[in-house]
């Protein structure tokens, strides 16, 4: 991706409307966003990355924004960020979405579980609790989504601006 592309209008407002989607679906569901046990729904979002690489920065900024309204605070703020910023980087070089789907899966375990501890709750219960929930949102619900609705539709894959060839975008350049 050439760098124009990315500072242009139209981007920068696809990257800022994924990056407020982010917090508002945290915060709509906010007790369940947060916690030992949780069901971060925004997190489906992550996948994004997958199919365009500068979601990573409309996702980090979106986390860190939901982060601002933690219970856990400061901790949150910097390793929630942290365990998201881990995940989304390397998200566009995989080649197989069920794959880049586990990333977030350990980073959020591991990351936020220490988080937690440090916070005080019980580090084994948070470790898997934390990437149990990012398993169903992200590597179930979050691959459905993607790989068999948005991969299969033309619309919603220009809507996204996937910048990956998938079945659907082959199909649109010939």
């Amino acid at each position: 991706m050439r760098k124009n592309e990315i500072f242009n209008v139209v981007n920068l407002t696809r990257l800022a409307l994924v990056a407020a989607m982010y917090v508002a679906l945290t915060l709509a569901i906010q007790p369940l966003g947060y916690g030992a046990i949780q069901f971060r729904v925004s997190e489906v979002l992550v996948l994004l990355c997958f199919y365009r690489k500068d979601y990573t920065i409309a996702l980090i900024l979106g986390c860190l924004i939901a982060n601002l309204f933690s219970p856990f605070g400061l901790y949150d703020i910097i390793f929630g960020t942290l365990a998201t910023t881990v995940a989304v980087i390397p998200m566009y070089y995989m080649k197989n979405i069920f794959l880049a789907a586990l990333l977030p899966v350990v980073s959020n375990g591991v990351i936020v579980g220490i988080e937690l501890y440090l916070c005080g709750e019980p580090l084994w219960f948070s470790m898997a609790s934390v990437a149990l929930s990012e398993l169903i949102i992200i590597g179930i619900i979050g691959t459905i989504i993607f790989k068999f609705v948005f991969e299969k539709n033309r619309v919603l894959m220009n809507i996204i601006g996937s910048t990956r060839n998938t079945a659907s975008n082959k199909t649109a350049q010939v």
